[in-house]
């Protein structure tokens, strides 16, 4: 089993940075993609930005150029540094975790609430 647990959410005013943290554990063979998404209140979850083992980054329209998702294969972490937050990104955060080879599994996190109010 593997756990995922996010860290870095809060309260910030519009134009402000927020960074957040995700780190996985337990039984881990191999950890390919990792992502971000997100869900407001009365919306779907969205994919916000997700990396591959090679570092090959993909983002959401809406964050490009403001976002910046990295990872750290030895802690088996990725990080989603948040620039010029917007009132529309407030949502809960999660992390998504693919492990495993030849067979692929998904793990998430519980979630990180992130805020974005004057």
């Amino acid at each position: 089993q593997v756990q995922v647990e996010e860290s870095g959410g809060g309260l910030v005013q519009p134009g402000g940075s927020l960074r957040l943290s995700c780190a996985a554990s337990g039984s881990i063979f191999r950890i390919n993609t990792m992502g971000w998404y997100r869900q407001a209140p009365g919306k779907q979850r969205e994919l916000v930005a997700t990396i591959t083992r090679d570092d090959s980054a993909n983002y959401a329209d809406s964050v490009q150029g403001r976002f910046t998702i990295s990872r750290d294969n030895a802690k088996k972490a990725v990080y989603l540094q948040m620039n010029s937050l917007k009132l529309e990104d407030t949502a809960v955060y999660y992390c998504n975790v693919l492990e495993g080879w030849p067979n692929e599994y998904g793990y998430w996190g519980q979630g990180t609430q992130v805020t974005v109010s004057s």
